[in-house]
């Protein structure tokens, strides 16, 4: 094989023409047998082979920059870094990351796991490196879903004043403007980006100075190759701001893309290469379901089919609620930020197409669009996942919040994740705990989030409603469930003991549950509590168990800021009989199997039983208020 004779840059530099074209199937081949087995993206992966190839082939890394815009696409550039082994563990605790990350290699010179800020980053580095009079290249590799994100755009508009040593890949993957591709373009291309066209073109420039009224000839030309190359080419947007143009470009033709490449490193100014290619490329499942293969679990190969996953999710529920919720309110309107089909609105989208929003890679236009909505009297819904609503969390204060407008946000995948930090939603409650007029949800069950979206639209205030990924393995269905009944700023006592109480958040009322059962086979009775509001608070009931029994807290987020800290802060002037945390620190939680990183951080129930278990033998009674962790 090909790809046993490459580990690293320099390797892919000693093969031929052939044996370089040869390499991309058997590169495709091991990103298949992997994300098969361990879940991932390979959607986008499978599309940049051959880009991923002729930029390491052209360009000198780790010397030149290779800036990934969210790193989803980063598998092939790993594969060719020198991880090639590495890449066997893809996503387990403990091996590589799905994402890319500097400490774990140098190759790697930007991590990234948000999109929109590979041109902001490689524009930074440009400028450094030219001010140390350093001539290598910097790349920035962006998709264009990145391409229409707010921090892109800023990146964009400062480029032309800020350096002249930035190459910008936009890899597009969508088809609506393949027909772009095609002999025209290309044989443009080919006369654009060579080094014969642009020499002349520098010579004509020095000549025409020499002549009266230079500068007026010199427009009229560029106007003529603008208004030329607009006929054809969709680049004129970019040499508005300063950036030369190249595209497009077949990205799965790799002589055109390295003749491409090994042309534009020696222009001197910024410039921009137009990349079209396939997401999926040469897996048909994935050629035929991009959305559904952009990332996922662990699925087989031959049928394409995902492992599991059958049963009720949050999302699920999310999203079989909003198809209700629409039904019998009109004014409902819907928006995400390119989540729809993994926050469960893909069938909204097609039964409720006028009432849908998916705004793309845009999360603070999308609650910003919202509170618009929300001012003129309809009733929007944001949905998106918990690690992204933090780009948004000051518009969803200063322009949700402070106008008391009925915003209700959603947000998935709101506590750990198996794609680590960069994915993890577990910081953002500390933020949202501060925010006058906010409401603050927590289900326990895809049941009660139903019963918890139907709350909010009553509410007409702003509303936060957090749950995780995957379901809680309580129902099959909501249908033939009842419907939970809540009250707002109540919690909810699932178990009464005498012992000790413990505060559980979300779904981890039922991790508090298998506590209580262990601990209560060592005759330790505790009392467990769904906390199901943080904002309200249920200070009364807390105020009231805080006297008789210690208290214990339970939540899937950093303990600073969340749950615990509500608790503290409740508590910190008032007598009481002990306090206890169970949650995240401000440690960076890595990535890998939940339940493994769940062990390392003595978050099982037999571990928390055992905790809770010490702090009671230690008799730990604090009647003079303050707290314990």
């Amino acid at each position: 094989m090909i790809l046993d004779k490459v580990n690293y840059p320099d390797d892919l530099k000693k093969l031929t023409e052939s044996e370089l074209v040869a390499l991309a199937p058997e590169i495709r081949e091991l990103l298949l047998r992997v994300v098969s087995a361990n879940g991932g993206h390979l959607a986008p992966n499978l599309g940049v082979v051959e880009l991923t190839i002729a930029l390491h082939y052209v360009f000198n890394a780790p010397t030149d920059k290779l800036v990934w815009d969210v790193g989803h696409q980063g598998y092939v550039h790993k594969i060719l870094t020198g991880r090639k082994e590495l890449f066997n563990s893809l996503r387990q605790y403990g091996g590589c990351s799905g994402f890319l990350s500097r400490d774990e290699s140098v190759y790697d010179c930007f991590g990234a796991g948000h999109a929109g800020t590979a041109i902001s980053a490689a524009l930074g580095m440009a400028v450094a490196t030219e001010r140390a009079g350093n001539k290598e290249k910097v790349v920035a590799i962006v998709g264009d879903g990145s391409l229409n994100c707010g921090i892109s755009l800023e990146g964009l508009n400062s480029v032309q004043e800020s350096s002249r040593n930035l190459i910008i890949v936009l890899n597009d993957n969508k088809m609506s403007i393949s027909e772009n591709v095609g002999a025209i373009p290309s044989y443009l291309n080919r006369i654009i980006s060579g080094r014969g066209y642009n020499r002349f073109k520098a010579l004509a420039k020095m000549m025409l100075r020499k002549l009266p009224h230079h500068k007026e000839i010199e427009r009229k030309i560029q106007r003529l190759e603008e208004a030329t190359k607009s006929i054809f080419l969709p680049g004129v947007f970019f040499e508005e701001l300063g950036i030369r143009y190249i595209g497009p470009i077949n990205g799965h033709d790799l002589n055109a893309l390295i003749r491409t490449f090994d042309a534009v490193k020696h222009f001197n100014r910024p410039v921009l290469v137009h990349v079209i290619t396939e997401k999926g490329y040469g897996y048909s499942p994935a050629e035929q379901a991009p959305e559904k293969f952009h990332g996922l679990a662990s699925f087989d190969p031959e049928t394409g089919l995902c492992n599991g996953g059958g049963g009720l999710t949050f999302s699920k529920a999310f999203g079989s609620t909003m198809l209700e919720l629409a039904a019998k309110h009109k004014e409902l309107e819907v928006i995400t930020a390119a989540m729809a089909h993994g926050t469960g609105l893909s069938e909204f989208a097609g039964k409720f197409p006028e009432r849908f929003h998916d705004v793309g890679i845009a999360e603070e236009h999308a609650v910003v669009f919202a509170a618009g909505l929300a001012a003129v009297g309809t009733r929007p819904v944001v949905a998106m996942y918990a690690t992204f609503m933090q780009r948004a969390l000051d518009c969803v204060f200063h322009d949700v919040c402070l106008q008391r407008l009925p915003v209700i946000c959603c947000l998935d995948r709101s506590g750990m994740v198996e794609d680590g930090p960069t994915h993890h939603g577990i910081n953002d409650l500390a933020f949202f705990r501060t925010m006058p007029n906010l409401t603050i949800f927590a289900p326990k069950d895809e049941n009660e989030l139903r019963a918890m979206i139907y709350a909010a639209y009553d509410l007409a205030s702003p509303v936060v409603i957090r749950y995780p990924r995957g379901g809680s393995g309580k129902f099959e269905c909501l249908s033939s469930s009842k419907p939970a009944r809540i009250t707002i700023g109540k919690a909810e006592v699932l178990r009464a003991g005498n012992d000790g109480a413990l505060w559980a958040m979300g779904r981890e009322a039922y991790t508090a549950l298998a506590v209580a059962d262990i601990l209560s086979h060592q005759g330790i009775e505790l009392t467990i509590v769904n906390t199901r509001f943080i904002r309200p608070f249920d200070s009364d009931l807390l105020f009231e168990q805080a006297v008789k029994m210690p208290l214990f807290s339970l939540e899937d987020g950093r303990i600073t800021g969340g749950l615990a800290s509500e608790i503290d802060e409740q508590l910190i002037n008032l007598p009481h009989r002990g306090v206890k945390h169970f949650g995240l620190t401000n440690a960076v939680i890595p990535h890998g199997d939940i339940e493994l990183i769940r062990a390392n951080l003595r978050l099982t129930p037999r571990d928390i039983a055992g905790d809770i278990a010490g702090f009671i033998a230690t008799g730990n009674v604090n009647l003079g208020g303050g707290s314990s962790e």
